[in-house]
């Protein structure tokens, strides 16, 4: 066997023993990889014991919605959708670079109190190691609300847990990655249900052409499409430029662009000035 194979192999092992230890828990849980393989570990190491929760935000997709609720079923992993209200905090709304932190501190504040009111012992998410390098004040409110990071404590990176996901025969192994339709919006433009239903309308529009890793950032009247870089050339095709045209405008936007460099994660977060991305919340 492969030592980064064994590697891999024992940090699952640390990891099932971690939540072993827990007691009950509570898993927040969005449907993406990391959270799905994380309560679908937990489930495995505790059963009826862990709960997984899984917000309903205007912020997330109503196909990411019914996708997460699908494998927590087909996997038999106990799972609860609560409604969160983000959209109702004036700070989360007006979309500055803590957006995120406002966001994970509504979600992990309504776990707190499900928590202390149904006796669970702990709350965890899925943030791995690769996190680490990236600019998150989602991590921020976890740490303020003493959520537990069993995949990063585990040290697992995303490669790491899509090739256990995969190994467990968990059909979400190479799902795309995705973030909240918010990520979408740009700094500054306030976060309301209608650019969210814009942008999601648009992503389903793209799905529904056929490609799989995108995004569709909100620039006000401009709307600025990202495709996964092997998936650029069909997208540089004339006539799917005319299909993109005609769905982007339908939906509002005046301008039509697409991004030369294609799909990259938390592109918005280029934008920030250095200031921003260093700052503390909390």
């Amino acid at each position: 066997m492969p030592l980064e194979q064994q590697q891999t192999d024992a940090k699952q092992e640390w990891l099932q023993a971690r939540l072993r230890g827990m007691g009950r828990l509570l898993v927040a849980y969005s449907g993406g990889v990391d959270s799905a393989y994380l309560a679908w570990a937990a489930y495995q190491a505790l059963g009826e014991k862990m709960l997984a929760i899984i917000a309903d935000s205007p912020s997330l997709a109503r196909t990411q919605l019914a996708d997460a609720v699908a494998f927590a079923r087909e996997q038999s992993i106990p799972l609860e959708v609560i409604p969160t209200s983000e959209l109702d905090r004036p700070e989360y709304v007006r979309n500055d670079a803590q957006r995120c932190f406002f966001c994970k501190d509504e979600l992990f504040s309504l776990m707190e109190e499900l928590r202390s009111a149904r006796g669970f012992d702990v709350i965890a998410y899925g943030v791995n190691v690769d996190d680490q390098g990236d600019f998150r004040p989602g991590q921020k409110a976890a740490s303020a609300h003493q959520v537990v990071a069993p995949l990063l404590d585990a040290g697992l990176g995303k490669e790491e847990i899509r090739m256990l996901a995969r190994q467990a025969g968990l059909r979400i192994w190479d799902k795309p990655a995705s973030a909240c339709l918010s990520s979408r919006i740009e700094y500054g433009r306030p976060v309301t249900r209608e650019a969210l239903d814009t942008v999601e309308k648009g992503e389903d529009a793209l799905r529904a052409l056929g490609f799989r890793q995108f995004r569709v950032r909100h620039h006000g009247d401009i709307v600025r499409i990202e495709v996964a870089r092997e998936e650029l050339e069909r997208a540089l095709n004339p006539v799917m430029a005319a299909q993109f045209t005609t769905i982007f405008k339908a939906l509002g936007f005046k301008f039509v662009t697409l991004d030369m460099e294609g799909f990259r994660s938390g592109s918005m977060n280029s934008l920030l000035p250095a200031t921003e991305l260093l700052r503390q919340t909390g």
